[in-house]
């Protein structure tokens, strides 16, 4: 009777271990995605930076807007970044990014220049690598936060204190679609 007992036991911890690993396996994939979108926002503001240095050779009061990606990308590659970090340089991202194509519309030697083509196509690729990034982080949020949801993961990961992860802030700026 005492091996029955021993026996349960034994393999309610080896459960419980198992559960644990799966866990944590799914909370690294949660963080590596965020710092790929990360790496994704970095490179794009250092794109956007050079192109507020063509941009500024057209219009010098672009100066300002280049201090203000400095100061944003300073932000950006934080060590650890949290989904609010991401969320607020993806709006940061977006406002210079408009300003800037607002400016190069006024000069139309500017958008001929084939640094400046260069550099917003770059821009583009960037963009399309960040969204496919925050894609992967949040269905890889979803498949976390069901591991740590759903019976009976939800007994050890409120044993070890896995809460469940926020997901990236939708874009909203994007639905307003012209209507055919």
């Amino acid at each position: 009777m005492i091996w029955i007992v021993i026996a349960a036991v034994v393999l309610l911890v080896l459960w419980g271990i198992s559960i644990q690993n799966k866990l944590v396996r799914s909370d690294e994939l949660c963080k590596n995605a965020l710092k790929q979108i990360n790496v994704q926002q970095v490179s794009r503001y250092d794109a956007i930076a050079a192109l507020v240095k063509l941009t500024r050779e057209y219009a010098s009061y672009e100066g300002e807007t280049l201090q203000k990606v400095v100061e944003a990308r300073k932000i950006t590659a934080s060590a650890n970044p949290t989904v609010s970090d991401i969320n607020a340089n993806e709006q940061a991202l977006r406002e210079m990014s408009a300003k800037l194509i607002a400016v190069a519309e006024n000069y139309p030697e500017l958008k001929a220049n084939e640094s400046y083509v260069k550099t917003m196509d770059s821009i583009k690729e960037y963009e399309e690598n960040v969204r496919l990034s925050r894609m992967t982080f949040n269905d890889t949020v979803t498949r976390y936060n069901n591991q740590v949801r759903m019976f009976p993961g939800s007994l050890v990961a409120g044993i070890l204190n896995f809460p469940a992860r926020e997901y990236l802030a939708e874009d909203t700026s994007k639905k307003d679609y012209p209507t055919i």
